[in-house]
């Protein structure tokens, strides 16, 4: 038996595994499972994006080895839809770069950055891969808490000064994964004017930002004054066009982090297979046009969870994006204690709160990428 190296021994269980195993356990037993877990959007991808993927498959000079910061074609394509979106300015050459999906580029980020003994600031509750990623580089981890009292924004007034002043990095995620919250301009300046003060990097999770409703645009990190001087956005191709198992995101923003987190890419894959950025290029060319019918079908489970969950008697906020409801877990049960009855009695995965970090203790994440919402709640209401 080979022994694990000491930061895979830190690590906790992924949480999507353990919910995994937890519903092959249940699965066997016979139950029927509605999973309101992953946010794995269900809707096929557009069929116009695998179309062009198709034509691109029989192309020979996409089947060798890629560009390691991705095609110029598809990183210019991210460029342009920055500037149409958000009305940020970008260099496709020295501005962008092409990940295996923005989990990817998170994860490999610290690497460039982080030295042992650096602090870096991730949300809590927040994506597990964040924390993870800052372990993995060596750094020391300082979570901010995500309240309710503060809209699920980080109280950046109450961060020491000792830990800014060893601060290499901060992680930031509006629209929020998992809370759903939405941050604004005046939330980001301050990320921007701290930033700045203590000379650290900010990375801006935005792989939210076109699941919206009612009218609602989620802005870019990037929009704000100074901001590129002092950071990235990530942004991926999965919830924006259905094409989670296609593996394509890009990161985007200042040009040393960009060539930092480049190198460490040279550095571990060979890039994105070709066929994939070609229809990644469409996909991002005629992003009005594919993105909108996608967020129709989400608008109206939204509408539908927020019916049902108010009828049922649930405590929550009806989210302005993502399609995640973060809901506050009944009197007399804790994240995990919910979490268990729901699948074990009721066939329903729901996540967990605390499986995000400690703060999330009191919650569980409900996603809307699953048809069968009337039916989930009818079991969820029938449990308590």
């Amino acid at each position: 038996m080979f022994e694990m190296a000491e930061r895979i021994k830190k690590l906790p269980p992924y949480l999507f595994a353990e919910i995994d195993r937890l519903k092959e356990e249940v699965r066997k037993k016979g139950v029927d499972i509605i999973d309101l877990g992953v946010g794995d959007p269900d809707i096929p991808t557009p069929k116009e994006i695998i179309e062009v993927a198709k034509k691109a498959l029989e192309d020979p000079k996409n089947h060798q080895y890629p560009s390691y910061v991705g095609m110029y074609e598809f990183r210019k394509a991210a460029a342009d839809w920055y500037k149409r979106r958000f009305n940020v300015e970008l260099d496709a050459n020295s501005e962008v770069v092409s990940l295996i999906g923005s989990k990817e580029g998170i994860a490999h980020l610290p690497m460039a950055f982080v030295n042992p003994g650096d602090y870096v600031l991730v949300p809590d509750p927040g994506y597990p891969v964040y924390p993870v990623a800052a372990m993995f580089a060596g750094g020391e981890i300082y979570k901010m808490p995500l309240k309710a009292e503060n809209n699920f924004l980080p109280d950046l007034e109450s961060i020491d000064e000792s830990i800014l002043r060893k601060t290499k990095l901060m992680f930031i995620g509006y629209p929020n994964n998992p809370t759903s919250a939405v941050a604004d301009e005046n939330f980001y300046k301050s990320v921007v004017e701290l930033a700045k003060r203590y000379n650290f990097i900010v990375a801006s999770d935005n792989a939210y930002s076109e699941i919206c409703y009612d009218g609602y645009e989620p802005i870019s990190f990037l929009e704000i004054d100074g901001a590129k001087e002092v950071g990235i956005e990530f942004h991926s191709l999965s919830k924006t066009f259905n094409m989670t198992g296609w593996r394509i995101g890009f990161a985007v923003g200042n040009k040393d982090v960009i060539n930092g987190l480049g190198k460490v890419k040279t550095n571990i894959d060979s890039g994105i297979f070709q066929a994939v950025q070609v229809a990644g290029t469409y996909a991002l060319n005629n992003a009005e046009i594919l993105n909108r019918p996608i967020r129709e079908v989400f608008i109206d489970r939204r509408n539908q969870m927020s019916k049902a969950l108010k009828e049922a008697g649930f405590e929550f906020d009806i989210p302005k994006a993502t399609f995640y409801f973060w809901v506050r877990v009944p009197s007399g049960f804790t994240s995990s204690e919910f979490a268990k009855k729901m699948l074990e009695e009721k066939g329903i995965v729901v996540t967990p709160g605390n499986g995000f970090g400690e703060t999330g203790e009191g919650y569980f994440r409900i996603s809307i990428t699953n048809p069968q919402i009337n039916e989930a709640v009818k079991r969820l209401k029938s449990a308590i």
